[in-house]
């Protein structure tokens, strides 16, 4: 089943935030998910503690960098989704979980260490094409955005990647009050109804629209028409 991994060097990118949205859209469709919470700060494991999650939806946190291997194999054969949480330190669980991938998504924030950072971890993931001998697909993620008004720094951003060939999901991650109030409450978006929460609908609408991309790149690199790699 698809492996879709979460990576980034840097902390504050985004990336738990991202993989439980996924996990938990993919679970209220009704698919059976596993996260593998291989961060050291649990906080996928925490969220799921408080509860009101989808009965599809199984959250591991004791993974080790001997164990790795195995928790994705094993999830692989029970779930139809693996999600995976790492790191942001570059190990060879971090490696492993990357040469294991169907998909690796770097999510970053619209500035300019964000994006040296997530240079780092592309170069990470053409090493274990390498030594794999197989393509990995990913796609650079924009997290915390604006959904009204792209900043210039970002727009820069983005171009130079475009120039240099790397792919960037379409679906930007919007900063919303729902993916905060998702680690406070628990659950899922669509649980957050009674909470108050301010632009919810917005919020489901935005992780909907990334679940369905990251969903169309999975069937175009198992089809073979994949576009999610750039030159090294």
């Amino acid at each position: 089943m698809p492996v879709i991994t979460f990576s980034s060097p840097k902390g504050g990118a985004g990336k738990t935030t991202a993989a439980t949205i996924v996990a938990t859209e993919l679970a209220a469709r009704g698919a059976t998910v596993t996260v593998i919470d291989a961060d050291p700060n649990r906080n996928v494991v925490d969220w799921h503690a408080l509860g009101d999650v989808p009965g599809t939806l199984t959250v591991i946190g004791k993974v080790s960098e001997d164990s790795i291997i195995e928790d994705i194999e094993a999830a692989s054969a029970s779930s139809q989704f693996v999600i995976i949480d790492l790191e942001g330190t570059a190990s060879l669980m971090v490696s492993y979980a990357i040469s294991m991938s169907d998909l690796v998504v770097v999510p970053l924030q619209g500035s300019q260490l964000d994006a040296k950072q997530a240079v780092r971890q592309i170069k990470l993931i053409h090493a274990q094409e390498k030594v794999g001998r197989r393509s990995i697909p990913f796609f650079v993620l924009f997290t915390r955005t604006n959904p009204a008004i792209a900043p210039k720094t970002l727009r820069h951003i983005e171009e130079k990647f475009m120039e240099q060939g790397v792919p960037v999901l379409k679906t930007r991650l919007f900063d919303r009050e729902a993916y905060r109030a998702l680690f406070s409450y628990g659950g899922t978006l669509e649980g957050l109804a009674d909470k108050g929460v301010s632009n919810l609908d917005t919020a489901i609408k935005n992780a909907r629209s990334l679940v369905a991309e990251l969903i169309e790149h999975l069937r175009d690199a198992k089809a073979g028409k994949g576009k999610g790699r750039a030159a090294s």
